[in-house]
This record gives C-alpha cells, sequence and structure tokens, in this order.
C-alpha cells in the first residue's frame, strides 16, 4: 500500500461538514465530478496527457480527489459559505511522471487553499485567484453502464486494505450474455453459467482451456478463478464494476467496461 503524506491545511475548516448549499445549487454531500475545463489567467489550461480531475464529496462529509496520478483524501470538509474548507488532505505516495506529479502538487494546493464553489444543475465551478475549475456531475458524464454485453476488463485486485495493479491484469476479462458468461483469466479463456438475484450474481462451475500459467499469471487466474466461483455481491458505477465474493470477505476485483 502506498504511504500517505499529509498536506496541513492551508484553509480553515469551517463549522458544518459539506452541508450547506452554495447560491444557486444544493448539497455536494454523495456526489462525484468530472473537469471538464480549467481556465488560469483566463487562458485554457491544458492537463497532463489522458488525465482528468476528479473530485468525490461522500454522504459523511469526506473528500476524495485525484488529479490523475495520487488519490488524496480529506477526513473533514465544509461548503459553508460558498467556499471549500479542507482542513488536511492526505495524498498517497506513489511516483508519477513529471507532469502528473507537477500537476497533484497544484491541485492539492488549490483544493487546501480555500476555494470558491458554485453548484448549478449537474454542473460545478471551483475558483480560486485566476483559477477556475469546471466539473460536471460524473452521473452525467459517465452514466452507468449495463452489466450484460459490456466487456469488463480487470483493473485492480483488493485483498483486505492492499489493492494491486499489474500488466497481466489488462488481459482478464469477461463478458456476461443472459445466463452464460465468456472470458479469459490472462492466460487461460473460460465460460460456464450465471445468475442473477438483486445485487448478486451467482456462477455455476467454470469450463476453462488448460494452457499452463506461471508467476504472477497463475497467481491472478488463481484469485479470478476463486472470486468467481460461486456467489458474489456486484456493483456499477459508471465504468467500473466491483465484484465481491460472499465466501472470501475483503476481497475484490475491480473492472473497467467498454462497449
Amino acid at each position: 500500500m502506498s504511504a500517505l503524506v499529509v498536506v496541513a491545511g492551508l484553509a480553515v475548516a469551517l463549522t458544518g461538514c459539506g452541508s450547506e448549499p452554495a447560491s444557486g445549487g444544493s448539497s455536494l454531500q454523495g456526489k462525484s465530478y468530472l473537469s471538464t475545463a480549467v481556465v488560469e489567467n483566463g487562458q485554457p489550461k491544458r492537463l497532463a496527457p489522458n488525465t482528468r480531475i476528479q473530485l468525490q464529496f461522500m454522504s459523511d462529509g469526506r473528500l476524495s480527489a485525484n488529479a490523475g496520478c495520487n488519490s488524496m483524501g480529506a477526513d473533514k470538509v465544509s461548503t459553508g459559505g460558498g467556499k471549500l474548507g479542507v482542513k488536511d488532505l492526505a495524498i498517497t505516495d506513489m511516483g508519477c511522471d513529471t507532469p502528473r506529479h507537477a500537476q497533484d502538487d497544484w491541485l492539492s494546493k488549490l483544493l487546501t487553499s480555500e476555494p470558491t464553489w458554485k453548484l448549478t444543475g449537474d454542473k460545478l465551478e471551483l475558483s480560486t485567484g485566476t483559477t477556475v475549475i469546471s466539473l460536471v456531475d460524473k452521473a452525467t458524464a459517465l452514466p452507468d453502464l449495463a452489466l450484460d454485453g459490456t466487456k469488463w476488463t480487470l483493473d485492480t485486485v483488493t485483498t483486505g486494505e492492499t489493492a494491486s495493479h499489474s500488466i497481466v491484469a489488462g488481459k482478464a476479462h469477461f463478458t456476461i450474455s443472459g445466463d452464460r458468461v465468456t472470458g479469459s483469466t490472462g492466460c487461460n479463456d473460460f465460460q460456464g453459467a450465471v445468475a442473477r438475484t438483486g445485487n448478486k450474481l451467482t456462477f455455476g462451475e467454470l469450463v476453462s482451456t488448460q494452457r499452463a500459467c506461471l508467476g504472477d499469471t497463475a497467481d491472478l487466474e488463481k484469485t479470478i478463478l476463486d472470486v468467481l466461483k460461486g456467489e458474489v455481491v456486484y456493483s456499477i458505477t459508471s465504468d467500473r464494476l466491483q465484484l465481491m465474493p460472499t465466501n472470501a470477505p475483503g476481497t475484490s476485483l475491480t473492472f473497467i467496461g467498454t462497449q
């Protein structure tokens, strides 16, 4: 797990935790936003390649943010008086390339500078000094994908409090069509039956090819097949699917969907 670096809050937290609406808007709690544009000194600011500012306001008043590399989080966020008050911001300490590292630093300083916020419909605007970030509700920008017919490609394996990624993971995928599932562990192809009840999937015995898998590929295959054994709880948020097996608490697989 990546180490956490705590950034001292440059803004004094206001009373309350993210519950007061700004003029013309409603509470930010329980909402996620993705950037659509950034302007600095009256000119468009180009973000690092293949990145987007993401902000998630938890229902309990916490904030989660990402600028393309490290994850940021604050336990106490206030929104009173149209200002975003972040007391302390914790940041993971992963190695990033220079552009994304600089962008992480830029966003962390902005979030802790008590920026002004304005919510109009599903559009959020953060501003401080000569910088303005325009964002849109994630539910509008990235509506939830359908479980059926979507190719779900493995992105993250979580065990306990440890989340891991690997090059091999990007080769593992599956697709559900009605009561059938087909896919690959990144080494062997598999298929079988699947049933659903509410937010649960129950996988039947999967039939797979018998290629020899070695090292990380073999370990990942075992993890995938262990999860796809019996009943799992699933949830879809925009283009991400999380599977949590009922027979292995603390383990989950997160997939990214494409259609």
